[in-house]
């Protein structure tokens, strides 16, 4: 049986490629990457990826595929696809030119650092994560919007069409929903989330099955304001009222006032370099770049290629870079805009990895100790995150994440708009002055303030080499995203793994608080677990860590190369 199915996949293969049809589905397999010539789109959804590839192939550059993508993504991948939420784009253009877009959600206008306390000086019904107080105000259409009026080529009206068209018209849902939608069905009768029964559930009451047509009619609409007047036709008029009203109903914050000041923001990049590469990431209020640069910067020091992958003196060397970069992440970093004065050359420049690199034993693990630091602990955030790696027939590259935080985000859905709400909110540390060793940090950089963006983990990267993109990498995970895409540059450049092979390979992680590491199960042997936690390592297991989408560009071969995490249930790297 199994020789049948192969000669009649490679018999359709070879149908496909007498009549020119695209067939890189069929090249998707764990560490074999996608190939391509003339662009390449990689995403966590595989209409998503499709869209981009075709915006591609109708000469569209790699801004105009990326917010195609995105939008098409709010539709097919509603636990972290959004309109509701915000995110960071980084570009890298062949031509050596760089810059980021901030489109991270702000708190509204009647936030406060107290807002979801309680009269005894605790969080109130967790609010900070569920409820109306969660909702941060949504930035992704004015960052799409910014991007492509700075950079895009085609029309926007033609950039959104996709979108509405799957909205419109549907597309099958999958496995990775279900939860979701037996979720909704439990909660259809509760007055906050009503909506989001009636745009997820088949008549506002049964769930979809796995290959049923699901469409979104009202999503439609809202995509079709933004198609004939961007970003105003979300921060203005229609949908900017229908989420006021939703707000007023239940005991939101968020005004059309709120909506109306929004405005993303273009940033230089936190730039680094690693054995003669260019790293190019973004700035806070991302923390990603200024704790990736710094982690990269203490591991150059070491023969890593000479200890091997993921033995267990490599990984003693990644988890104290790792512990180094959390603390510092920890002590100093918060939206800009509030917080002048950051120490973000200090944390990234050489000299300074080379003093915590004096620090590092060779074969003893370093004390995370919370009396040395104002904080203690980083908080919770959700690993419902995704990542768009897009590289264009000119060498263009983007690296866009963008998030609702947890999966679904508030799972409030604003009624007759039919899009998730964010609940990023809980990225504020919630209680000033108050840390803890169970999860809270009180720390001033990070507290919550009217337009104030709070503190990200995202950590879309670009790696050049001689002023060309190289590789294009991120990654959804919370605070795992850091190490994810550290741990994949470090498989591409000291171990020499192709995309594929780099993004599959087993990962670690460790944040300096708690004083743990976490690895992925099966990935990493007895034996080195043994050796590592003789070092004094403590070591949990957990399942995955990330989805990791990612390009590497061959300028010598004038090959693209992508590659789509296996952990992702829907993705898929498609190029032409």
């Amino acid at each position: 049986m199994p020789i049948m199915i192969t000669k009649n996949l490679q018999g359709l293969v070879c149908l496909f490629l007498a009549f020119g049809i695209n067939f890189s589905f069929f090249a998707q397999s764990g560490r074999i990457p996608v190939r391509a010539e003339n662009g390449m789109v990689v995403t966590s959804h595989h209409l998503a990826s499709q869209v981009g590839n075709d915006i591609l192939e109708q000469g569209g550059n790699a801004i105009d595929a990326s917010v195609a993508t995105a939008f098409a993504l709010a539709v097919t991948l509603p636990s972290a696809g959004n309109i509701g939420g915000g995110g960071f784009l980084v570009y890298y253009g062949n031509d050596g030119h760089k810059t980021t877009f901030n489109f991270r959600e702000k708190a509204p206008l009647a936030a406060s650092a107290e807002m979801f306390l309680g009269v005894d000086g605790k969080v109130k019904d967790n609010s900070n994560h569920e409820g109306m107080l969660s909702v941060g105000v949504p930035g992704t259409v004015a960052g799409l919007y910014k991007a492509h009026q700075k950079m895009g080529s085609l029309p926007w009206e033609d950039l959104v069409a996709p979108a509405v068209k799957l909205a419109e018209e549907g597309f099958s849902s999958t496995y990775n929903m279900n939860w979701f939608l037996n979720w909704a069905k439990e909660h259809k009768d509760e007055e906050i989330y009503k909506a989001t029964a009636k745009s997820f559930l088949k008549n506002g009451e049964e769930i979809y099955e796995p290959g049923e047509i699901w469409k979104q009619p009202d999503l439609a609409e809202t995509l079709k304001r933004i198609q004939k007047n961007g970003a105003d036709g979300f921060y203005k008029g229609k949908t900017a009222r229908l989420i006021e009203n939703y707000m007023k109903k239940h005991g939101g914050l968020i005004t059309q006032k709120d909506l109306a000041r929004y405005e993303a923001e273009e940033l230089e990049p936190v730039t680094g370099t690693y054995r003669d590469h260019e790293i190019v990431a973004m700035p806070p209020p991302s923390s990603g770049g200024v704790a990736l640069v710094e982690m990269l910067n203490i591991v150059e020091g070491f023969d890593i290629k000479e200890m091997g992958h993921n033995s267990a003196a490599s990984l003693h060397v990644l988890t104290e870079a790792m512990r180094r970069a959390f603390s510092d992440r920890a002590l100093h970093l918060g939206d800009p805009n509030f917080n002048p004065g950051m120490p973000v050359d200090e944390i990234t420049s050489k000299d300074y990895a080379a003093r915590l690199r004096e620090t590092i034993e060779p074969d003893r693990a370093s004390v995370s100790d919370s009396a040395n630091f104002s904080a203690a602990h980083l908080k919770y955030e959700s690993p419902q995150t995704t990542h768009i790696s897009i590289v264009d027939k000119e060498g263009n590259a983007v690296s866009l994440t963008y998030t609702l935080e947890h999966s679904y985000g508030s799972r409030i859905t604003v009624e007759g708009a039919g899009f998730l709400l964010n609940n990023e909110m809980g990225d504020f540390n919630p209680i000033p002055g108050y840390t803890d060793t169970k999860g809270l940090i009180g720390t001033n950089p990070n507290l919550a303030a009217p337009e104030k963006r709070m503190l990200s983990s995202m950590t879309p990267t670009i790696v050049a080499k001689d002023g060309k993109p190289l590789l294009v990498i991120g990654s959804p995970g919370g605070r795992t995203i850091i190490n994810t895409v550290f741990q994949v540059i470090v498989n591409v450049i000291d171990h020499e793994m192709n995309i594929a092979r780099a993004i599959e390979a087993p990962r670690i992680h460790h944040q300096w608080l708690p004083n743990t590491t976490s690895f992925e199960r099966y990935g990493i042997s007895p034996d080195t677990k043994k050796l590592y936690e003789e070092m004094g390592h403590k070591v949990r297991y957990r399942t995955n860590q990330g989805q990791a989408m990612g390009i590497y560009i061959d300028e010598e071969e004038g090959v693209i190369y992508g590659a789509a995490d296996s952990r992702s249930y829907d993705s898929r790297a498609v190029g032409h």
